[in-house]
Formats: C-alpha cells, structure tokens, sequence
C-alpha cells in the first residue's frame, strides 16, 4: 500500500507541479472555447496582424477574426495577444478588413493588450525597408521602435499640443552667420522644400545651438540623433535655451521605462515635434516629419548591435527621402559616407570660410620644425616632449587644458625592460598590467598577482611600459605642476562638464568633457596608438576622434599634437582640412572595391553552418566571395569548432540584390532549422 504523501515529502513538490499544471491547461481550454464561442463584429471582421516572432519565414501578416467585444479597441497599430502555433503570441494590429484570402476559420484575437495605437503606418512602412536594407525581420525593427508598455504612464494626463511656434529667421541666420551657404539653406527648410547639407563647423563652434536653430526652423517634425547621452544633454539644453515653447522631447534607451515611454507618447500623440535622442530616438513616430538631423555619423555608436544592425545615418537617410524631408549631417570630421554624398551631388556642402578656421585655433605638431629640434633633439621621440610641458604651463594660466590620451587605466600593458617581449600571465597567458603605483604586476584577466615575475626569453626581472593609461598620465603632469589641479575623465567615470578655472583634465577618447568657455589648449597624445589598430577605419576613426577634441578649444586656442607631422591624416588635423582626406580616403576606397563604393555583407558561423549559406544563397552576378577565414577572437579552450567569416561583395549598383538574396537565405534558414549564422549588411568595421 502506498505511503501517505506526508509520509514522503520528495513527493510534495512534484505533486504541486502536476496540480498547478493541470490548472493552467484547464483555464486556457476554457479561454480558448470562450474566444472560440464569441460573437465576431460584422464591421470589418478580420484583423491582419504583424506577430513578433523571431523566425524569419513568418516575417508576415496573418489575419485573425475579430471578437465584437473588440471591434472598438482592436484598431490599427494596437497591440494584441493572439494564439499561433499552440502558445500566446504578442502583435500588431496593421489593419482591418472586410475578408480573409484565408479559407479555413479564423482564430480569433486573444485580447487587446491597449488601446493605444502604438505603431503608425509610416513607421510600418519604415520597419519594413529597413528589414529589407539589412537582411532581417520586420519584428526586429519593430522591437528597436516601439518601447515596452508602461501601463501608468499611459493611463498619465499628457501635456497639451504646443505645435508649430515660428522661429524668427533673423536668430538661426545669426547663430549661422560663419557658414556662408546656411542663410540659403535655412530659407529653403523653412519653405519647405527638403533641402540637404553635409556640414562641417570649424573648431570651437557652438554646434547644439545650431542644431536648436535648425529643428525649430523646420515647419513640422524633426528627428536629432546624437552619439551618446552627452551630446543629447548639450542639444536638450540649447533647445531650452531658446526661449521658445516646449516643443521637444529626450528619448533615450537610457531614460528607464516610464520616462521613455512618456517621451514616445507624447511625440504619437502630437504633442511635441522634434525628438532628440541617440540611436533609440530613429524610428520615433514624429508626424509631418520635415527635417532629420545626425551629428557625428561616423560614431561606432551609431551602428545597433542588435540584428538587424542598422546604422543611424542609413536609417534617418532613408526616412527622409521616403517622406520628402531635409538631411542635415553634421560632424567636425567628414566620414567617407557623407564624402560619397556630396561627390555623387547628392547634399551640397556647409562649411566656414578659410579665415574662421585660421582664427579658431592653431594646431601644431612636436618635433615638425627644425627650431622645435633645436630646443629638444628628442622632441620626435618622447612621450611628453619639451613642447607639451611648455604649453601646459602657458596655457593652464589662462583656463583649463584638455589632454587626450588613448588608453585608460594606470599601466595597461608590460613589456621586459630589456628585450621588449610582452608580460604574460604563467597561468592563462594574458597580458600584465599595473592598476596603481603600489601594487604589483597582475594579469589583466584572470587577475593572478606576479609579484616575481621574470622575462621566459631573457630572464630579466624589470618591466617597462610600452602603453601610459590616463591616470599615469595625470600622475606625471600632477608632479611637473604641482600647483596646478588634474582631473581625470575615462570609462570608470567620465565627466561631464568642467568649470572655466585653471586645470588640466586628461581624458580618453570619446570621454573629454565640455569645458565652460572652452579649454585653452588641447594636447593630443600618443597619435601612433590610435593610428596603430588593424581596423578599416583607422585613420578616418583617428581624425574623428582628434577633431572632437581639438573642437572643444576657446576661439584662438591652441592645439598640440605628438605625433608623426608627415602623416595624412596629422596633416589633416592641422589643416582642418576634413573634405580633402575624406577624398582620400573614398578615391582609397574606390581602389579597393571597399565601402561605399561597394556593397558588402558578412556571414559569421560554425564552418557547417557557412557551407550551408553559401550553399543557398544565391546572388546574381557580378559578386565576389571572400573567405571564408577563421575570426582571431575564438577561445582556444571552448567547446565547439572555430567561428569563421565569409565576405560577400557587389558593385554598389547591386546593392538591393544583395540585400535580397540575404533576406531570402534568412528564409530557407529559419524554414530548415539550420544552425545560426550572424549576418551583417554594410557592417561599419570589418
């Protein structure tokens, strides 16, 4: 005879499982015979609806009976629960209609998860040639644009509309006044007529400002799009510093669920116009969108790292030209995709006259003249020539003083002092590093502490730095000032703004903070190091991210580079010359059949898994095959074969070709159930 169940209490918790399961399938049984029973509306009884699934061979509608006791609620751009394939599926309602091509019975909608109609068609419509462009799901877009819901904050009494308020031409012309071509191209934004630009301010230029004084010019919608949460601040505050009515919201994945999901709101139900916000604030549902703005395309942070991967810059590009809206892409340095679109005619130029570029700051580089030489023989070679310590010491009198140095951290690699080898970690083979002046060497990953270590090829005991981190750096200028106060701004705690007194802030790229009346001076450091990384974009990354810099100087500032002064891109920097090395680089690209003058796609898997693309997909010719090669950055101690990379390429021509054999071999893929294989549309960095 069995035991009683208290009698075995292992028995217990397999019990409840068996109880709470057969509860929950009798509920769903009689949820279904419910919706099955209901009474469907006899107005437009069948709801076509997009499901946020992650296969792509069910990347279409599918149409659904309409219950009665939802014919209101279930209006396009809902979301809806459905039943498909045996479980709850979440969707959009994309419209409704009179009949089904479907000939079997309808299921019916589950429920209407709110009334709110989230998704609008231009939106739809956006979502669907962006999966197109980039081999993907329109649910992956989807999932990009529309936030999750927050019930409260839906339920929120919104602020009223504030509408178009119009901006008097004589302010944007004077915050415009430097470039030449802008009062032109204001006047033809502010009739309406879509105008286009790549524009690139010189140094010290007040560009959230101007970038104010366009969004407000423009007659309706305007879309900004900044690299980070910096840049949107700086736009946020030149907006509110107008003077105008409210007429803008921050959206940012940053923001949290309620407050993004309040900016979303407001701008889908018309009660702001101009979004600002990074790479989340693209596909906002701005109505009567009349102008897109990017600032700094060529930020990595631009591109999503979510598939489908779609970058900023093409996503605002072909949102404008399917809306009849103006482009403004500005930067301080010109990417080669904004020097593609003004040599194929298509966006004109805005830049300043030679002369403002001449007065907005004066950069040099150490060791470039032979009376620099004189002063100090070794100013080519040291990390902080004479040079360097002369202008801090010049400069920090007059304001604060930016230095850029390109690695952060304290010491973040080793080497043997006397043969140069790397330090290397005995356990895992990593690289050494010393995080602060007192503590001894340790491995930068598995941190194991070397305390005696010794070189294997030389048996040598000291170490020296091949790399200085930013913290070392501020620890060498704080001991030749000593009276002098230094600040550091890198990735554990980046600041920021400062303040305009007397100081020395040492920064990594990307992490400078604004300066308040900008800085005196600007040092860049170590330019071989950012020249140095294998990676397409180098040198066009590297003049990026000095320009950044040097801009953040005070009209006639001075800027001071250590580095190779023969170099194309130093040269650049010096000239302020962004249009001509963009030239460069593109005429390098044409060369090389790279992008943009092609089109490319990359396809990353097992070895199994690429044979079987490559074995699918099908390309019309002309196309080229390269690879496949094994990726540098497989673990050696991982289960499983090493990942590799294809590269597939087209003339730019047979782009959408490209991009549609991709989205098809994403089809038979996710039909088959092959294993995963990541694919890449124009991938900003090969």
């Amino acid at each position: 005879m069995p035991a009683h169940p208290e009698e075995q209490p292992e028995l217990l918790p397999g019990l409840v499982r068996s109880t709470v399961k057969q509860a929950q399938a009798k509920a769903r049984a009689t949820r279904e015979r419910k919706a099955a029973g209901a009474a469907i509306t006899d107005v437009d009884p069948v709801a076509r609806v997009l499901l946020d699934l992650p296969l792509a061979h069910l990347d279409r509608p599918f149409d659904f009976a309409v219950p009665a006791a939802m014919a209101e609620a279930a209006r396009p751009g809902v979301r809806v629960k459905v039943r498909f394939a045996g479980q709850d599926a979440d969707g959009f309602v994309l419209e409704r209609l009179a009949t089904s091509e479907h000939p079997g019975v309808l299921q019916p909608l589950r429920r209407v998860v709110s009334p709110e109609p989230v998704l609008v068609p231009e939106v739809v419509e956006l979502a669907g040639a962006l999966a197109e462009r980039y081999a993907g799901t329109r649910g992956d877009v989807l999932r990009l644009a529309v936030p999750p819901r927050h019930a409260t904050t839906e339920a929120e009494e919104q602020p009223p509309a504030t509408g178009v308020v119009p901006r008097e031409p004589a302010a944007a012309e004077a915050a415009w006044a430097e470039h030449p071509l802008a009062a032109a191209w204001l006047g033809h934004l502010r009739s309406g007529t879509a105008p286009r630009a790549v524009w690139n301010p010189p140094p010290g230029a007040d560009w959230p400002r101007l970038v104010a004084e366009a969004a407000l010019t423009a007659p309706g919608g305007v879309v900004v799009c900044l690299p980070d949460g910096k840049d949107v601040e700086r736009v946020d505050a030149a907006l509110r510093a107008t003077g105008e009515p409210e007429q803008h919201v921050v959206l940012t994945a940053d923001l949290g669920p309620a407050a993004r999901y309040r900016s979303f709101l407001r701008v889908l139900r018309g009660q702001r116009r101009i979004v600002v916000g990074t790479r989340a604030a693209a596909l906002a549902p701005v109505p009567d969108l009349a102008l897109v703005v990017v600032w700094d395309d060529g930020d990595d942070l631009h591109a999503e790292p979510r598939a489908p991967y779609p970058h900023t810059r093409e996503t605002l590009l072909l949102r404008a030209e399917r809306a009849g809206a103006a482009a403004l892409l500005g930067a301080f340095a010109r990417s080669v995709e904004c020097e593609h679109l003004v040599r194929s005619g298509w966006a004109p130029e805005l830049l300043a006259p030679r002369e403002v570029l001449r007065a907005a700051v004066r950069t040099a580089v150490a060791g470039a003249t032979e009376h620099d030489l004189v002063r100090d023989a070794h100013a080519r070679a040291a990390r902080m020539p004479r040079q360097v310590h002369d202008l801090l010491r010049e400069a920090v009198a007059e304001g604060p003083v930016l230095v850029q140095n390109p690695r952060h951290g304290y010491v973040p690699a080793l080497a043997c002092e006397r043969c140069r080898t790397p330090a290397r970690c005995t356990a895992c083979t990593g690289p050494l590093r010393l995080g602060s002046p007192t503590e001894p060497p340790a491995c930068r990953w598995c941190g194991e502490v070397h305390a005696a270590w010794s070189c294997p090829e030389c048996g040598h005991r000291g170490l020296r730095a091949p790399v200085i981190g930013q913290s070392r750096t501020a620890e060498e200028i704080g001991r030749a000032l000593p009276s002098v106060r230094v600040r550091t701004s890198a990735r554990d705690g980046v600041l920021a703004r400062v303040d305009g007194r007397s100081q020395v802030v040492v920064a990594t790229p990307g992490a400078e903070p604004v300066a308040e009346g900008g800085y005196a001076a600007v040092v860049l450091l170590d330019a071989w190091l950012l020249l140095s990384r294998p990676d397409l974009r180098t040198e066009e990354e590297a003049l990026r991210r000095w320009a950044n810099a040097v801009a953040l100087v005070r009209p006639g500032g001075r800027a001071l580079v250590v580095g190779d002064p023969a170099h194309p891109a130093v040269q650049a920097l010096v000239r302020w010359d962004m249009g001509g090395f963009a030239a460069r680089e593109s005429a390098a690209r044409v060369e090389a059949h790279l992008p943009p003058a092609t089109r490319l796609a990359t396809l990353t898997g097992a070895p199994g898994a690429l044979d079987d693309a490559l074995t699918l997909l099908d390309v019309p010719d002309p196309v080229e095959v390269l690879g496949p090669v094994d990726l540098p950055d497989h673990d050696p101690y991982a289960e499983g074969p090493p990942r590799q990379r294809v590269v597939v390429r087209v003339p730019r021509a047979h782009g959408p070709r490209l991009s549609a054999a991709l989205g098809e071999l994403q089809r038979l893929r996710s039909a088959r159930k092959l294993d995963p294989v990541r694919i890449q549309v124009d991938p900003p960095s090969l």
